[in-house]
């Protein structure tokens, strides 16, 4: 029977694509295998559906990392549900919510003798999927695996639903780790809070510090979600945005704000060319224009030079700083950046090791672990070649 690891979250956009990358970059760079998928598909270019059926669906997110890391396609493990709004209709109608034949190939690839590690990513939630009978307890129950759970970190309430995850999946939860800390918490959270997560039996595989180019969004990204009329430099369109920056100030106190910011877009009335312009001469990724009237034809030139989008946008300024702010963090990863970031960010902060040791345990107990000692970045790039396995 093949290895197998389930990654779930608490909340969608936790992390959980970055700790697959992580996962699977270490197993590849020590010549070993990996399949991956999405048993519930959420990530699909509608137009490319194979058939009603989902058969040979493949999540867009289990594409983008095969691809970034070269894994052959006959590696991807086929979704056999896709999660939208006409499906749960049909299932709720036909009183349908069992995963369905297609699932049981899934079952039946993981007690094949691969060799290598089958890493399944799970839907948003702890309970999303429940209508397929996909949720991430259901799954961890029928495929017999344990379970990572990626946790978004705010503070010690966050906790809270470490806790509901532990309770659900019970002896299939493996673990979790923290995402998105503030930086200047991490340590105080290694010290105080790791501690006492392991006295209440939540092991925790590492602390990954809040990444603003993690959270960052797309040009081509504000323009769907804002609806914009690109005014200019649409090839720019992959240019990340880290920080939202709203000119509604003065010009000298706008020029002083912006050199403190780095790949911001800039929000401002359409006239306000002093903003407009001063924005230019930042660290501005694109220049959004709100409210009545049109660029200059001087602006244009000057963005053209600088290679910085001008969108125009139907909504008063705070609608679409509210858009904006939405977008941040809520974006999938699909960028090779990003992606390498990611890859690095959990090989640095993850107990790996660690995980695959779960992995390869798959229903043993939890009562008894010893927890981890935070690893500097030497320490992650030993993993004893899996301990001998795999």
């Amino acid at each position: 029977m093949s290895n197998i690891l389930l990654i779930g979250s608490c909340e969608p956009f936790s992390g959980k694509s970055a700790l697959v990358l992580g996962i699977a970059k270490k197993i590849i760079s020590n010549k070993k295998q990996v399949r991956l998928g999405k048993p519930l598909a959420t990530c699909i270019e509608l137009t490319n559906l194979p058939s009603m059926a989902y058969e040979g669906l493949i999540d867009d997110d289990v594409k983008f990392i095969s691809s970034n890391l070269g894994i052959d396609e006959k590696n991807l493990i086929s979704s056999v549900g896709l999660l939208d709004n006409i499906s749960a209709e049909k299932r709720i109608a036909n009183k349908d919510l069992t995963p369905g034949r297609g699932f049981e190939q899934i079952k039946k690839l993981i007690k094949d003798d691969f060799d290598g590690l089958n890493i399944l990513e799970a839907a948003g939630s702890l309970n999303e999927g429940l209508v397929y009978g996909l949720s991430l307890p259901q799954l961890a129950k029928s495929l017999n695996s344990k379970v990572i759970v990626v946790n978004l970190w705010e503070d010690s309430k966050s906790v809270d639903s470490l806790l509901d995850a532990k309770n659900q999946l019970g002896k299939y939860f493996a673990g979790a780790v923290l995402n998105a800390v503030v930086p200047d918490d991490v340590e105080t959270i290694k010290k105080q809070i790791i501690p006492s997560l392991n006295d209440l039996g939540i092991e925790v595989f590492g602390v990954m510090p809040k990444s603003p180019l993690l959270r960052s969004v797309t040009v081509g990204e504000l323009i769907r979600r804002l609806n914009a009329k690109v005014i200019c430099c649409p090839e720019k369109n992959q240019l990340l945005v880290e920080t939202l920056s709203i000119g509604a100030m003065g010009v000298n106190s706008a020029m002083e704000f912006f050199r403190r910011r780095r790949n911001m877009a800039v929000v401002t009335g359409a006239d306000r060319t002093d903003i407009q312009l001063a924005a230019l001469e930042a660290s501005t990724q694109c220049l959004i224009l709100t409210g009545i009237g049109d660029p200059l034809t001087q602006l244009i030139h000057r963005a053209e030079e600088l290679e910085v989008p001008i969108l125009k946008v139907d909504m008063d300024t705070l609608s679409c700083v509210e858009v904006i702010e939405q977008a941040f963090g809520h974006v999938r990863l699909h960028e090779s950046i990003k992606a390498s970031y990611a890859i690095q960010l959990v090989q640095e902060n993850v107990n790996l090791k660690r995980i695959f040791e779960k992995a390869r345990n798959r229903i043993s107990s939890q009562s008894h672990y010893t927890p981890w000692v935070f690893p500097n970045n030497r320490e992650c790039e030993c993993i004893d070649q899996f301990t001998g396995h795999w």
